[in-house]
C-alpha cells in the first residue's frame, strides 16, 4: 500500500497516544527541568564550601549522564525484540511502571544521601527514556506518513500541557519549596500519581498492530534483538539519509539536554531571578513549547521535516547566543530605548522563544524518523533514535557539566549555539524523499 493512502487512526486513539506525552511530560518538566533539579543542588548536595553549587550541578550531570547510558546500551536491542514480539504496549506499560516507581521513590534521599538521589534518577530517567522510545515507534500506525507532522505535533504540543498541570499541582501541593525539605520531598511521589494516572487513557485506547513472530527453537529473545541489530547494520546503505539524521539529532539533542537541564539553574544562579520570574518563565516556555510543536507540526507537512527541522535550528542559534549576552542586551536596550528592564525581565522574552524552538525541534526529529523508518523497523529505528538523542544528552551534560565547573555557568553557554550549529550544518547533505522512497520499498521482517 501507498503509505501516502494509509488510513488515519481514530480520532480517539491518537488521543490516547498523546496522553502518553501529557503524562510523561510532566516527568521531564518537574524532575528534569523545574523543581528536582533545584533540590537536588541546594537540598540534597548543598552549596560547594566556597559558595555556589557547581559540585551539585556536577553530581547532577552524571546521574543524567549515567541514566542516558544505560538507555544508549539497551533502547536499539529493545526496539528489535520489539518488532519482532509485536509487543510494543507491554514494553511501554513496563518502561511506566519503572518510571513511576523510580520517581516516587524520590522521596526516600534526604539531605547528604547523595548517591540515593543519583541513584533514583538514573533509575526513573531510564524508564522515562526508553518509554519515550517505545511511545514513538506507534507514530508510523497512527496515519500516513504526510500526516505524521501534525499528529506528533499534537502529541508533543499536548505534552507541554502536561508538564504546565505537574508542575501547577505540585506547586500548588507546596512540594516545590526548595527551602523546607519536610515539603519538596513529596515533589517526586506527586508527580509519579500524576503520571500514573495521566497515561490510563493510552493503555486503554492505544492499539497494538503486528503479528508477533514464533521464537526458533533454541533461541533467545536477546539473541533475536543482536541478530535483527546486525542485519541493520548491513543495511545501513540502503538508509543513508535516516543514518545521518540521526547524527543531526545527536548534536540537536546535545543541546537540548543541556537547555533542559540547566535553563532554571542558570536563571537560578547567574541572573538570581525571582520566584515570580521562575514562575513566569516557567508558564511562557510550556506555552510556547505548546504552540511550536503543533505549529511547526503544520509547517512540516508543507514544507517539509527537514526544513522545519534546519529552521527550529536556526532559532535556537539566535537564541542561545542572545542568552549568552543577555547582561549586554538588557543595557544596550536601556541606553537605545531608554527602558528600564531588568535582565531576568528579558531572559524572559528569550525563553519565549527558546520554548517555541523546544517543542518544534523534538516533533519534527520524531516526524523525521517516522518518514525515513521502514514500519518492520520501526521500534528498531526508534531505538537508535532515542540511542542518538540520549548519547548525545551523555555528550552534551557531561562535557557542559565539566566546562562550568572549570569556567562557570555562564561562560560555558555558547557551547550549545556551536552543536546547533553542528546540528545544522550536518542535515545538508540529507534528502527526505530519497529516504522515505527507501523506507516505503524497504521488505522485511
Amino acid at each position: 500500500m501507498d503509505q501516502n493512502q494509509k488510513p488515519r487512526a481514530s480520532r480517539k486513539e491518537i488521543f490516547g497516544w498523546a496522553m502518553f506525552d501529557f503524562a510523561n511530560s510532566s516527568y521531564t518538566t518537574v524532575i528534569i527541568t523545574v523543581v528536582y533539579c533545584v533540590h537536588f543542588t541546594k537540598l540534597i548536595v548543598g552549596p560547594d564550601p566556597g559558595g555556589g553549587y557547581t559540585r551539585g550541578n556536577l553530581l547532577w550531570s552524571l546521574a543524567l549522564a549515567v541514566s542516558y547510558g544505560l538507555v544508549v546500551l539497551t533502547a536499539p536491542v529493545l526496539g528489535a525484540i520489539m518488532d519482532f514480539t509485536s509487543a510494543k504496549k507491554r514494553f511501554l506499560f513496563v518502561s511506566y511502571l519503572v518510571t513511576v516507581g523510580g520517581t516516587a521513590a524520590l522521596a526516600l534521599a534526604g539531605p547528604g544521601h547523595h548517591f540515593l538521589a543519583m541513584g533514583l534518577v538514573v533509575l526513573s530517567n531510564f524508564g522515562y527514556a526508553v518509554g519515550e522510545s517505545f511511545a514513538s515507534s506507534f507514530l508510523p500506525d497512527l496515519g500516513p506518513r504526510k500526516d505524521l507532522g501534525k499528529i506528533s505535533g499534537f502529541a508533543w504540543g499536548l505534552g507541554y500541557f502536561g508538564g504546565l498541570a505537574s508542575t501547577l499541582v505540585v506547586q500548588g501541593l507546596g512540594a516545590a519549596d526548595a527551602s523546607d525539605f519536610a515539603r519538596a520531598r513529596w515533589a517526586g511521589p506527586v508527580t509519579a500519581v500524576f503520571f500514573l494516572l495521566a497515561a490510563v487513557p493510552t493503555f486503554l485506547w492505544l492499539k497494538q498492530r503486528g503479528t508477533p513472530h514464533a521464537l526458533p527453537a533454541g533461541a533467545r529473545y536477546l539473541q533475536i534483538g543482536f541478530q535483527r541489530l546486525g542485519r541493520t547494520a548491513r543495511e545501513l546503505g540502503a538508509f543513508r539519509d535516516l543514518a545521518v539524521f540521526l547524527v543531526a539529532v545527536f548534536f540537536a539533542m546535545a543541546g537540548m539536554s543541556i537547555i533542559i537541564s540547566f535553563a532554571f539553574l542558570y536563571g537560578e544562579q547567574v541572573l538570581q531571578w525571582s520566584g515570580s520570574s521562575m514562575v513566569m518563565m516557567f508558564v511562557l516556555t510550556q506555552v510556547t513549547a505548546a504552540a511550536g510543536a503543533v505549529l511547526f507540526g503544520f509547517i512540516q507537512d508543507r514544507i517539509g521535516a527537514k526544513r522545519t527541522f534546519q529552521l527550529t535550528l536556526g532559532m535556537w542559534i539566535v537564541c542561545i547566543v542572545a542568552i549568552w549576552g543577555v547582561q549586554d542586551i538588557t543595557a544596550a536596550l536601556h541606553r537605545w530605548l531608554g527602558v528600564d528592564w531588568k535582565v531576568e525581565h528579558v531572559f524572559l522574552a528569550l525563553g519565549a522563544m527558546a520554548g517555541l524552538g523546544m517543542g518544534s525541534t523534538q516533533s519534527a526529529s520524531r516526524a523525521m524518523v517516522g518518514i525515513l523508518a521502514p514500519e518492520s523497523k520501526a521500534g528498531e529505528f526508534f531505538g537508535f533514535w532515542g540511542l542518538s538523542g540520549k548519547l548525545a544528552s551523555i555528550f552534551g551534560l557531561l562535557t557542559f557539566g565539566l566546562l562550568q565547573f572549570r569556567i562557570g555557568l555562564q561562560p560555558s553557554i555558547p557551547l550549545c549555539a556551536v552543536l546547533f550549529l553542528l546540528a545544522l550544518v550536518t542535515t545538508v547533505p540529507v534528502r527526505e524523499e530519497r529516504g522515505r522512497l527507501a523506507a516505503e520499498s524497504h521488505a522485511g521482517m
